[in-house]
């Protein structure tokens, strides 16, 4: 049922910050409260008390942190209750009013988009949960009493191809994850550390992927994204959505993704690439690629396989040494059956191996031969080709051996009255005649009627040769040796008719599979295609949405808080200024220097120095000095 639940409020990674300190503090032998709790994060990572404090509550509320009254031991707060957190699973934690039975949770406790608490949609078929915000309006529930699923839960459901071919190449996958996954941090890798298990609902690390791939566990190639995804969720939780491990995850699951796509692509070029066996680019794929000569910017024009189009760009491969990929425009493509002289080309040693490679393609091509690899490298149409004929010959083989079976035992017994080896001739007729193979012999009624004239002959002879017994031992022993020449003739005939005509049924139904097998995988290519265009369509416009709405939220903010704090700044200047104007106010200064002002003369007249009032008086002063004397 479609309902959004309220799972965790703390930030995982502000979680593990408290538990980090409380561990800090408890070495110490101290109690881990919230003055020193607050400091502690304060001074390692720089968060604010007041953020500090709401966190704590949180993580106490999710019974991801124990709050207890504990009583202090030492110093001036001995023998006096304090309230002190404690991480989870301690010998405190019965007494937690907050804690919860995380084990039994069925669902993971954060988004599997955006990888933060909330109040969340959980999946009916698998353990994810998602925000409704973080969801896609074609995603959204529409009816919240209806069963609801994931993104890749419904594309799960989709039929891929079968497991041999799945394990396959997805060894070539995973074996570059494992290349690539080096500087991957395997913090937590422990599944029986009770503090990870807290966070990770669900562990998956390369190495898991590496063991559902041998043990076959997927069934399509979504699941095996959904767990590169989870990968990236799991990191995500334990270093923070903008970490530089977080950061390798997301390019190891885009790497992945790649593939993936390169797969559905093409098969053929993809196992190929990988396998590498000798002449690996020349043999042609199922469909094949259209050839053409490509010119980079900067290049001559250059043989090359068209791998797909998209508007005026096309994206092709191309022939020699290191086999490069690059998207040339469409006006920089020409047909292969342009003449080489026109188009100007340099002979370097480089064309010329690549011309080799293309003459090679191209006799491979007219010969039919594709690339067929030993035991579980056989391609996949191949493969369904050769199980159609061994099917086909296991029956043609049992019903021959039916037929001939009888035979043998006649020929030994003696011949019945009537001619019933004529029947299975109509049956062979009516076989060929509805697969329209000729099967035309000049000499086979004849020897079949000369079988049926012998066989119908056979007890009149035998009972004159009873009645006489005189001479009856030569022309019996006469009779049994034609009769059994007769029919061995007869069954070989038989066979080689057989043979003939489960051949060109074999034949017929491997050219029908074939084409059927093309029709098959051209419409899966184009129907992915398409799907794939429509997702990465909906991905741009959900991103640039995302990101012009963060960057308006961003502006906004940084206003804000600039106008904020140029208020307060007139404000503090303002200030500032208003008490200089009342201090200046407040003292005399020198009439003469213009100094503070020390030695008062009369009422406006003031000097700073003995110097000052000596140079003034003489000066101006004494005429207008109204100090009485």
């Amino acid at each position: 049922m479609a309902r959004v639940v309220k799972k965790r409020q703390a930030d995982p990674k502000v979680v593990q910050f408290v538990w980090s300190a409380i561990e800090v503090i408890r070495n110490q032998k101290q109690i881990a409260n919230m003055d020193r709790i607050s400091k502690y994060l304060s001074r390692v990572y720089g968060m604010h008390p007041k953020e500090t404090a709401r966190q704590l509550v949180l993580a106490v509320k999710d019974g991801l942190v124990v709050e207890t009254l504990t009583v202090g031991c030492k110093g001036s707060k001995a023998g006096v209750e304090q309230e002190g957190y404690w991480l989870p699973g301690d010998e405190m934690e019965q007494m937690a009013e907050g804690s919860k039975e995380w084990e039994a949770e069925s669902h993971d406790w954060y988004c599997f988009e955006c990888h933060l608490p909330g109040e969340v949609m959980e999946c009916d078929g698998c353990f994810r949960v998602y925000h409704v915000r973080c969801l896609s309006e074609e995603h959204r529930p529409r009816d919240s009493s209806a069963h609801w699923q994931c993104v890749i839960c419904r594309g799960s459901k989709r039929k891929s191809l079968s497991k041999h071919e799945i394990t396959t190449y997805l060894q070539f996958i995973v074996g570059r994850m494992k290349e690539r996954a080096v500087d991957l941090n395997k913090k937590g890798k422990d599944t029986k550390q009770v503090m990870y298990r807290r966070l990770i609902h669900t562990q998956m690390e390369v190495e898991n992927v590496q063991e559902n791939i041998n043990e076959g566990k997927y069934k399509n190639f979504e699941e095996f994204k959904a767990d590169a995804q989870l990968i990236v969720h799991n990191t995500a939780i334990l270093f923070g959505g903008h970490s530089d491990q977080t950061e390798i995850a997301r390019m190891l699951y885009n790497d992945t993704c790649h593939e993936l796509n390169e797969l559905l692509l093409c098969k053929n070029c993809f196992y190929l690439s990988n396998a590498r066996p000798d002449n690996w680019f020349c043999y042609p794929c199922t469909p094949t690629h259209e050839l053409v000569w490509a010119r980079m910017k900067g290049f001559g024009y250059w043989p090359a396989k068209v791998m797909q189009r998209e508007g005026t760009q096309v994206d092709v491969r191309f022939f020699g040494y290191q086999h490069q990929r690059a998207w040339i425009p469409s006006d920089n493509i020409q047909p292969i059956t342009v003449n080489a002289q026109q188009l100007q080309v340099k002979r370097s040693s480089g064309w010329k191996k690549a011309c080799e490679e293309l003459e090679m393609h191209q006799r491979f091509l007219a010969e039919g031969r594709t690339w067929k690899g030993q035991g579980s490298e056989e391609r996949p149409e191949e493969r369904l080709v050769d199980e159609a004929e061994s099917s086909i010959s296991s029956t043609s083989n049992e019903q021959l051996k039916i037929n001939q079976e009888p035979k043998g035992k006649k020929s030994r017994r003696n011949p019945p009255p009537e001619p019933k080896e004529e029947e299975p001739e109509p049956e062979m007729e009516a076989v060929s005649s509805s697969q329209e193979i000729p099967t035309a012999v000049p000499h086979q009624p004849e020897r079949l009627s000369v079988s049926t004239q012998t066989r119908k002959t056979g007890p009149s002879s035998s009972s004159s040769s009873s009645s006489s017994s005189g001479s009856s031992s030569g022309p019996r022993m006469q009779h049994r040796g034609t009769q059994t020449l007769n029919e061995g003739s007869c069954q070989n005939m038989c066979h080689d008719k057989y043979t003939k005509i489960f051949n060109d049924v074999k034949e017929v139904m491997k050219a029908e599979n074939k084409r059927e097998t093309e029709r098959l995988v051209k419409e899966a290519t184009e129907k992915i295609r398409a799907e794939m265009e429509d997702e990465k369509r909906q991905a741009v416009q959900k991103a640039v949405a995302s990101g012009q709405a963060e960057m308006e939220r961003k502006c906004k903010q940084v206003k804000e808080k600039c106008k904020e704090e140029l208020m307060e700044e007139m404000k503090k200047m303002v200030n500032q200024h208003k008490q200089l104007i009342s201090q200046t106010k407040k003292k005399q200064w020198c009439y003469n220097c213009e100094e503070e002002a020390m030695y008062h003369c009369c009422w406006n007249t003031s000097y700073c120095s003995i110097k000052c009032q000596q140079e003034h008086w003489h000066a101006d002063h004494k005429r207008t000095c109204r100090r009485k004397r």
